[in-house]
């Protein structure tokens, strides 16, 4: 007895089942309407499709009225072009995966970039995807043509793929290519439905005596199928209906495969199988009968069936103000509200899914009031995020969600489309005054507290950095040593210093260790989230205490000190500060001389103030210099000495 095996994808992809959906809608709505070449490549359809008033064009000459159907092959900028001028409504039944193409090669020829096509030049979907570049791209169908294809040493090129390509044979011309001396950029456009038509294809035709390829004798992409076919079974033979089937060239004792083309509609499948199968004594149990039924019919039949709170996959037909429009395989297309899309308000959907992807939904409602399906893709998020959480809480495993918001005593993270709380006590293990440095971040938390039927979730940081901050401290704490140069960061600043964040441990830089000069506020030379090369001073392991310096030693002015200031010479300097027993005197930025109270007037002086400012600049005698202590001597009343000598020796000669 034969075994009759069909292939699973045989048959109307998702895009051609869409554009004849909407054929048959506009005639159903007695509109006249008009399709800009044949809707798909199988006569059968497109004269059934005629016979109930849908008429095809070639040009747009001479029409004036009605809506022009783009056929799912998609066509060039020029026609949209054309149609607008014309005021001419469209009902685009481009395919989702070709119009992605169209994106791809208009964003890089506008980028300046050399487009590629593999594909059949004279193709339909590669005619229209030309002319998203202005018909400048260079078109191959070989490996032959890509070794041989004249490009530009160093300059940018792009290359799409033809959607019914086969993989294989563009495998081979990318290949080619990517020996060339170009920047090539590749994308892999071949529909999935495709790649998974032609590998079942192979496999089948494998494991056959014989192979029935069904569609039309112009679809490319059946032509492929037959070319796989044929390597794999020499006995494999191209239908477009059952009247070309002969069936004396098939017996009883056969092992038969069947597919058919993206093109070919379920009824002609369907009349192959149940007469073969009739033929051969042999039914195929879930095709049914063979009575007559309608193109129309056969579509309806082969609609999904949709229920609210159903969860289904889809494909994206387009993007538009951020509204999601889904192909399900149901009479009516689904509609994702850009409300639905994301629990994160910051998820743009046109820059995250394109035309073509395939996408998992929620049914919120099978009819919208409009017609259409209303989706959710939110709560999928939800749900999966919500099983994520709650296997987090008992596992108490740690999360990643990204802060949205900034409450009222805390945080909102989303985690796959799930609000958790975070207490602003649990953001980090100290006090942290401006949360609005978190938004937009990504952070990880474990959650502490759950409540599924309130929806009360609240996560926490605190242990977490804790825990982080002590394994860094550990590892810090191992490897630093007194002597050693350190970068970090500023992490914040006090009246008496600056704290430095090592690698998640703090080192102290006090006042006095920030310049050789003198300055009154760290926030002089530094600011919070600087970086800064420091020296470390002192290491306290058990206290968990770093000293930290700003100095360079190479810089030390006392280095200098003992030839700058000899004793004896007289050098100005600055009254910088008032004690009881003197005046301290900066004579450059890190080096201060005192002088004595004794030393600052040739009088009895009771206090310093009632002879110096300070701000006040002075000139002064150095006696004496002690650079292992710091001290310099200084003597205001011997450095005014020899004026004053001078002056009464005047006094004295004019007498």
């Amino acid at each position: 007895m034969s075994k009759i095996t069909v292939a699973q994808s045989a048959g109307f992809c998702f895009g051609v089942k869409r554009a004849i959906e909407m054929a048959y809608q506009q005639i159903e709505n007695n509109e006249k309407t008009y399709s800009y070449g044949p809707l798909i490549h199988n006569k059968e359809v497109t004269g059934d499709l005629e016979k109930k008033g849908l008429t095809i064009i070639e040009s747009l000459d001479n029409i004036f009225e009605g809506a022009i159907l783009v056929r799912s092959h998609g066509v060039g900028k020029a026609l949209y072009d054309a149609l607008e001028e014309k005021g001419l409504p469209v009902v685009d039944g481009t395919c989702p995966f070709v119009k992605k193409i169209h994106s791809i090669v208009k964003e890089n020829h506008d980028a300046n970039k050399g487009i590629i096509i593999a594909g059949s030049s004279q193709h339909p979907e590669v005619v229209g995807i030309n002319g998203w570049c202005e018909n400048a791209a260079k078109i191959i169908e070989t490996p032959e043509e890509a070794s041989a294809l004249d490009l530009q040493d160093g300059a940018e090129y792009i290359i799409v793929v033809q959607t019914t390509f086969r993989q294989s044979r563009f495998d081979e011309i990318v290949a080619e290519l990517k020996k060339k001396k170009i920047h090539l950029l590749v994308f892999n456009t071949i529909c999935s439905a495709t790649e998974k038509r032609q590998a079942e294809a192979v496999s089948l035709s494998q494991n056959v005596d014989k192979m029935i390829v069904i569609g039309d004798k112009k679809s490319s992409n059946t032509q492929k199928l037959v070319e796989i076919c044929r390597k794999n079974c020499e006995n494999t033979v191209h239908i477009e209906t059952i009247c070309d089937l002969v069936l004396n060239n098939f017996s009883k004792n056969d092992k038969i495969g069947i597919t058919a083309g993206a093109s070919t509609p379920p009824a002609i499948i369907k009349e192959v199988v149940v007469t073969m199968s009739e033929a051969f004594d042999n039914a195929v149990q879930n095709l049914g009968g063979s009575e007559e039924i309608s193109f129309e019919q056969m579509l309806e039949e082969s609609l999904v069936t949709l229920h609210t709170g159903d969860v289904v996959k889809g494909t994206v037909i387009q993007v538009v103000n951020e509204e999601v429009s889904v192909n399900l395989g149901y009479k009516s297309d689904g509609v994702i509200p850009r409300g639905e899309f994301s629990g994160d308000p910051t998820v743009i959907p046109s820059k995250v899914i394109q035309p073509g992807d395939e996408i998992e939904v929620f049914v919120v409602r099978v009819n919208d009031g409009d017609g259409n399906v209303l989706l959710s893709k939110k709560r999928i998020e939800a749900q999966k995020g919500m099983e994520e959480i709650e296997a987090a809480f008992n596992e108490k495993s740690v999360v990643t969600g990204t802060v949205t918001e900034v409450v009222k005593g805390g945080l909102i993270a989303v985690v796959n489309g799930v609000r958790v709380f975070i207490p602003s006590s649990q953001v980090s293990n100290r006090f942290i005054e401006d949360l609005s440095v978190f938004k937009g971040q990504e952070l990880d938390f474990n959650i502490i507290e759950m409540d599924r039927v309130k929806r009360r979730i609240i996560g926490g940081r605190k242990a977490l950095v804790e825990k982080e901050i002590s394994a860094k401290r550990a590892t810090l704490f191992a490897s630093i040593e007194a002597g050693v140069k350190a970068t970090g960061k500023v992490s914040r600043l006090t009246d008496f210093g600056a704290f430095v964040d090592l690698g998640g441990v703090d080192g102290l830089i006090h006042i006095s260790e920030m310049s050789w000069g003198r300055i009154t506020n760290p926030k002089e030379i530094l600011k919070e989230g600087q970086a800064v090369e420091v020296l470390i001073l002192d290491v306290d392991k058990e206290k968990g205490k770093i000293s930290l310096s700003l100095k360079d030693n190479n810089m030390n002015p006392w280095n200098l000190a003992v030839e700058k200031y000899a004793v004896g010479t007289i050098v100005e300097g600055k009254v910088v500060r008032m004690v009881p027993f003197g005046a301290f005197v900066e004579l450059e930025p890190g080096v201060d001389g005192l002088v004595h109270i004794s030393q600052i007037a040739n009088k009895h002086v009771v206090k310093p103030e009632d002879e110096l400012k300070v701000g006040q600049v002075i000139s002064v005698k150095v006696l004496e210099v002690n650079t292992e202590q710091k001290k310099i001597s200084l003597s205001k009343r011997q450095a005014e000495a020899p004026a004053e000598e001078a002056a009464e020796e005047i006094v004295e000669t004019e007498a």
